[in-house]
């Protein structure tokens, strides 16, 4: 339900997308913009909740953030500390740098993620771009989604993350010219993508082009 001035959304109600984790937009079906919100969840238990990361990578918008158990339970583990954490938790990790990650100790736990850059305006992560293309890209609209990405390297040109989505969104729209030029780009910058590409078959289309980055061993 939706007023003059407010929005309600419920949290079983939202959009989902299926990945090692649950992923449950928030922010962007919302429309906040000035903090980031997202909610995870694992479907059993053991299965990933928060995947293990620091906020310093290419996708990552350097935030600090707080994580609120919602239901479930989840075993973080963040800088080598295990944390048990069962609803009605709160694990905050102000240091970008630190690790962390959490798994699921019951069915369907299920995290909320809060974040954003201490004393600064708030500005969405890179990887989040990929958020508002999922609806196009779970729907077979990937004109729809190349031209999300296409917005998002505008606004963080260079970046590995946006420029590796749009390279999939545009193999997948039969773009292969653009799509094989942006994920050269990307592997130029993040040595992580040969070995990304190697198993994502969006790629597939442009997988026997010459120039197709391979991982070294390959």
């Amino acid at each position: 339900m939706n007023g003059p001035g407010y929005r309600t959304a419920h949290l079983d109600e939202l959009e989902r997308f299926d990945g090692e984790a649950v992923t449950i937009p928030v922010r962007i079906p919302l429309g906040i913009g000035s903090f980031g919100i997202n909610a995870y969840a694992g479907r059993e238990v053991g299965g990933q909740v928060i995947e293990d990361h620091d906020e310093l990578g290419a996708g990552a918008g350097h935030h600090e953030e707080l994580y609120f158990v919602l239901k479930g339970r989840a075993r973080f583990v963040v800088d080598g500390d295990e944390v048990d954490a069962p609803p009605g938790t709160l694990v905050f990790v102000p240091d970008p740098a630190t690790r962390r990650a959490a798994t699921a100790a019951e069915p369907d736990t299920t995290v909320l993620v809060l974040g954003g850059t201490r004393g600064e305006a708030f500005e969405p992560s890179p990887w989040e771009s990929w958020l508002g293309a999922l609806p196009f890209y779970t729907a077979k609209d990937y004109e729809g989604a190349t031209a999300i990405m296409a917005a998002a390297l505008e606004k963080h040109p260079d970046n590995p993350n946006v420029l590796y989505n749009l390279a999939c969104c545009e193999a997948l729209a039969g773009r292969r010219v653009d799509a094989l030029a942006h994920l050269i780009r990307s592997a130029e910058l993040d040595p992580r993508v040969p070995g990304w590409a190697s198993g994502d078959s969006d790629l597939d289309s442009i997988r026997d082009e010459d120039g197709f980055p391979t991982p070294p061993d390959s």
